[in-house]
């Protein structure tokens, strides 16, 4: 029994040391590891504090090399700033010379008129004198003409007005050619000297439209395929186009008729891309034609749009440009309309460019004047009244508005812009080639010229060539002398301009001649 509790004491002895000793060398093992885990965080610690410090210095030296760049560029900016401020410095100094200088030549320009009037009104002064004395000279020779013939006061008078008369009408033909021949020498070469430039300068393009459209087909089957079944597809392209569609004998093309020139070109389109597809019934039918209508009206958008960029004119209404895209589509005596106005406004540019007037606001004009041709069939009206009213509605300027309705003096012109418009109008319709016109007219126009010449008394025959725009009249020698003639050359054409309309100007040559016929035996 005492062996038994020895044994168990000395058991729960060792334990007890051997706990003892496992928790002194945990103990000791713990603070070694914890020495250890110290040591090595104090060494990261250090090595974050240098890594800190390297980024810290290079990101002072990058901020440095970033502020040294953006000082290089200021001072190269601001170094160009001042070049361009002498530059500007510079051309301000060049234009305030040439406007003193034109200030100069202004105020001369100025004392010359002022001379001038001084002796005009010297001039004026004599000559009132020298009329005077020459009605008391008259006087007296009326009243020794009396004594002499033995006449009463009236049959001398009349006698003496027949004789003034006769007198003015042979100073009167005499006074017309030196007017014409100074006209000549001087307005009349300014004058081609401006038109000739304006026209020169403007490159015409020539589009001729007509009231057909021709589509190929890539073989004649396409056609009834076209037709459909009873004719339900072409009933059903009529219907979506409102164009008539003609198939007859032509070998691989249809026609397209319809005087509408756009539904004719969505017509066309629409049908060029069925056959290309080769689906072909009424539903693809009605489909392609809306897109097509929808692809139409936005290329006449941009047709507007190119216009305005071509001639560099900005700030029109969406409107007005949509419309001038629609000119494309329009002619006129087989002129496109759109190429028409390009032309007007050009030319108009250029001779308010050599007149002295704002080329902007007459090439606007000019763009602008037939814009009402986009909308008659729509409005009712003639074209230039419909277009005064669109320019009107959509924001433009009074000398605008009256370049557009007077540009066939149907209204009163307000402003030299709306003249510039008319003639420029009148260059663009009457140059050869610009327009057509049926058979049947131009005869008449011819008949009715050679008609007005022949009614006046003394012309034995009258002819109209050059596609009338000349006429020869050959006058009896016997009743038309020198003088005369050239006074029924006036007469004859103011009897054209009041009773015919033409475009461009017409030459009235008067032929006079004298033959002297013998016979040697």
């Amino acid at each position: 029994m005492d062996n038994i509790i020895f044994y168990v004491s000395a058991g729960i002895l060792v334990l007890f040391l051997g706990f003892v000793f496992g928790w002194l060398t945990s103990k000791k093992i713990t603070a070694s590891h914890l020495k250890n885990t110290q040591k090595l965080a104090e060494n990261i610690i250090a090595e974050a504090q240098k890594e800190a410090e390297t980024q810290k210095k290079s990101s002072i030296l990058e901020a440095k090399e970033e502020w040294y760049q953006a000082k290089l560029r200021f001072e190269k900016e601001t170094a160009e700033a001042r070049q361009d401020l002498k530059k500007e410095e510079r051309r301000l100094e060049e234009k305030e010379a040439n406007i003193n200088r034109k200030v100069d030549y202004l105020e001369k320009r100025e004392q010359e008129l002022i001379d001038r009037q001084k002796l005009l009104d010297s001039k004026i002064q004599a000559v009132s004198e020298k009329n005077e004395k020459l009605g008391g000279i008259l006087r007296k020779q009326n009243e020794k003409l009396e004594k002499i013939a033995g006449m009463s006061t009236e049959e001398a008078k009349k006698l003496l007005i027949t004789n003034l008369e006769n007198e003015a009408r042979h100073q009167a033909a005499k006074r017309i050619k030196e007017i014409k021949d100074e006209a000549e020498r001087t307005a009349s070469k300014k004058g081609r000297e401006i038109l000739t430039l304006a026209i020169e300068r403007c490159a015409a393009e020539h589009v001729v439209e007509t009231t057909v459209s021709v589509v190929d087909l890539p073989n004649d089957e396409m056609k009834g395929r076209i037709i459909g079944r009873e004719g339900r597809n072409i009933r059903a392209f009529e219907s979506a186009t409102g164009i008539d569609v003609i198939i007859d004998d032509t070998p691989e093309a249809v026609i397209l008729s319809g005087f509408d020139p756009i539904r004719r070109e969505i017509a066309r389109l629409a049908l060029e891309r069925l056959i290309k597809d080769g689906r072909i019934h009424p539903g693809r039918i009605e489909d392609v034609v809306e897109k097509t209508r929808k692809d139409i009206d936005e290329e006449i958008r941009e047709i507007g749009e190119h216009t305005c960029l071509d001639l560099n004119i900005h700030g029109l209404h969406p409107e007005l440009v949509k419309l001038l895209g629609r000119l494309r589509y329009r002619s006129s005596y087989g002129q496109n309309v759109l190429q028409h106005s390009k032309e007007v406004a050009y030319i108009s540019s250029l001779l308010a460019s050599q007149l002295g007037y704002d080329p902007q606001v007459a090439k606007r004009a000019g763009l602008l004047h037939d814009i009402g041709k986009a909308a008659d069939h729509e409005m009712e009206g003639p074209h230039a009244e419909i277009g005064a009213e669109l320019v009107r509605r959509y924001g433009e300027n009074e000398t605008i508005m009256n370049a557009v309705e007077a540009h066939h003096e149907d209204v009163e012109a307000t402003s030299m812009i709306t003249h510039l418009v008319s003639a420029a109008d009148a260059i663009s319709g009457a140059r050869p080639g610009a327009r057509r016109e049926t058979l049947e007219n131009y005869i008449r126009r011819l008949e009715k010229l050679e008609r007005i010449a022949d009614a006046f008394d003394g012309v034995e025959k009258s002819y109209a060539i050059q596609a009338g725009r000349e006429i020869r009249i050959l006058v009896s020698y016997k009743k038309i002398d020198d003088q005369q003639a050239i006074v029924l050359a006036e007469e004859i054409s103011r009897k054209i301009e009041e009773g015919m309309e033409y475009p461009g100007q017409i030459k009235v040559v008067v032929i006079r001649e004298t033959r002297a016929i013998d016979y040697a035996r």
